[in-house]
């Protein structure tokens, strides 16, 4: 149920029929939420501005599902009324966002309303500076945090991570918890910012959060690494990293990106028929470990870097790095963008006929971020990881009839990114059953070195950290990611 209903409009002079024609255009198109969609129909993905004012509504998007389209109706001497658009959305909180076409005064009154539930209330006090949430309390029952990118350009991969968190944590109280008490689940969000993600890490240590598992960028992760070290704090990065977390109190899951590319490499050199590369990526730690990575990898596959360039977080215009990339004669891109850079990237790779030359590698692509590239961008997009929603196996699909059943067919789809956050808390709780307690240095231990069982398959976690999973090769469909033998 909701705990608000925020109301938004706006007067166009334009007729009911041509302002429901703006739907979807984007920014600057006349539409006043900023609405981007490649379709107006129901279950196509729709990114727009959060309907708050102010300035705490800069850089904060709705990212949801359409799941009603009713146009206008034509009206005698007037060009539609009464049209209607309803939205389900996840982030950066639940809820569903309905709008109306209605002729006024000799144009259009757009009228909005949007749910917001009482965890979106809490994160939208927070974003406005207010107290929010669960203060630092005595309780006897452990609390799990989770610190994820409910916004900023992060928010498209983070869109499921918070219901597998939920979830695996809904398994795990099932099982009779932590010494037969249940976990809470507090969740922050770092809004794609490693200070904002400090900070949110903290509050989740005053309200009683033990373990964090972080799900945001490598930048969020070692920042918060940083400015915890030497608290009594496990912290967990459940998804693909490039490694390098120090200290008896880090553990780093996921996919390494130098396994990603000894996977991914060979075959697709031999499947395109070329093996000139060109590195591009977001500007921060990650991409750039993952290009160094590469310089060293695949020359030992026949493989020649023909160019390199890195954008700035948030940036969208990469048509100067694109026109760098054509002339360069590279047969693939190591794309190292992630979340909404990555979406505008390969939307513009198409758009200005790169497709016709080369591939893109992009190991941090996951479904979620795959809906915002687009159908017909996505052919000759391939990624490389440990998960799809797509893989057959029976435990893989017990996990998503569970997904769907908890969180409705709208729900963003699963992706190695959310999928890693279910399992990160189903180990980091086999541990805390075994050691008996929530104790982040046993927990720690008993984590490395362990062999688990996961819908994924086996994953195995050495004395050193060092992570052994299975990678597939994925092709980019217009309905998922699909793995392929190259």
């Amino acid at each position: 149920m909701a705990a608000l209903l925020l109301p938004a409009e706006q007067w166009t002079d334009a007729s009911p029929l041509a302002t429901f024609g703006l739907f979807g255009a984007g920014a600057g198109a006349g539409w006043v939420f900023d609405v981007e969609c490649d379709r107006v129909a129901v279950g196509a993905v729709v990114r727009m501005g959060a309907p708050l004012g102010g300035p705490v509504a800069d850089g904060v998007e709705i990212i949801g599902r359409i799941t009603e389209v009713r146009p206008p109706s034509p009206v005698r001497g007037y060009p539609g009324q009464g049209g209607r658009i309803e939205i389900v959305h996840d982030q950066p909180w639940r809820g569903r966002i309905k709008l109306r076409f209605d002729a006024e005064r000799g144009g259009t009154r757009v009228r909005l309303f949007a749910e917001l539930d009482e965890a979106g209330l809490e994160w939208l006090m927070r974003r406005r500076g207010l107290p929010a949430g669960r203060a630092s309390s005595p309780n006897p029952n452990p609390r799990l945090g989770l610190l994820n990118s409910k916004s900023g350009l992060g928010s498209l991969f983070g869109a499921a991570t918070d219901h597998m968190a939920m979830l695996a944590v809904e398994e795990i109280n099932a099982e009779g918890g932590v010494r037969g008490r249940p976990v809470e689940l507090v969740v922050g969000d770092d809004a794609t910012d490693p200070a904002v993600g400090v900070a949110e890490a903290r509050r989740l240590v005053r309200a009683g959060c033990r373990t964090i598992l972080v799900a945001t960028t490598s930048a969020t992760f070692f920042a918060v690494s940083r400015a915890l070290a030497g608290t009594d704090v496990l912290l967990v990065q459940p998804h693909m990293n490039e490694g390098g977390g120090a200290g008896p109190l880090c553990v780093q899951l996921g996919e390494r990106h130098v396994d990603q590319l000894v996977a991914a490499a060979g075959p697709l050199m031999r499947a395109v028929g070329g093996k000139r590369w060109f590195l591009a990526g977001n500007d921060y730690c990650w991409p750039r470990s993952t290009h160094a990575a590469a310089r060293r990898i695949l020359p030992r596959s026949g493989g020649r870097v023909v160019g390199e360039r890195y954008a700035a977080l948030g940036a969208r215009d990469f048509a100067p790095l694109i026109d760098s990339v054509k002339a360069s004669g590279a047969d693939i891109v190591l794309s190292t963008f992630v979340g909404a850079d990555a979406a505008a990237f390969e939307r513009q790779c198409y758009a200005m006929g790169l497709r016709e030359q080369c591939v893109t590698l992009a190991p941090a692509m996951d479904e979620s971020t795959l809906e915002h590239v687009g159908a017909d961008a996505a052919p000759g997009l391939y990624a490389v990881s440990g998960y799809v929603e797509q893989l057959a196996s029976a435990d893989n699909a017990v996990l998503l009839h569970r997904y769907r059943e908890a969180f409705g067919r709208w729900a963003p789809p699963l992706s190695t990114l959310s999928e890693s956050v279910f399992e990160a808390a189903h180990i980091w709780w086999s541990a805390a059953r075994r050691v008996g307690a929530d104790e982040p240095r046993l927990i720690a231990e008993a984590m490395r070195p362990g062999r688990f069982e996961l819908p994924r398959g086996t994953v195995t976690l050495d004395d050193s950290g060092r992570v052994a999973q299975d990678l597939f090769v994925a092709e980019a469909t217009g309905t998922g990611l699909r793995p392929v033998s190259l």
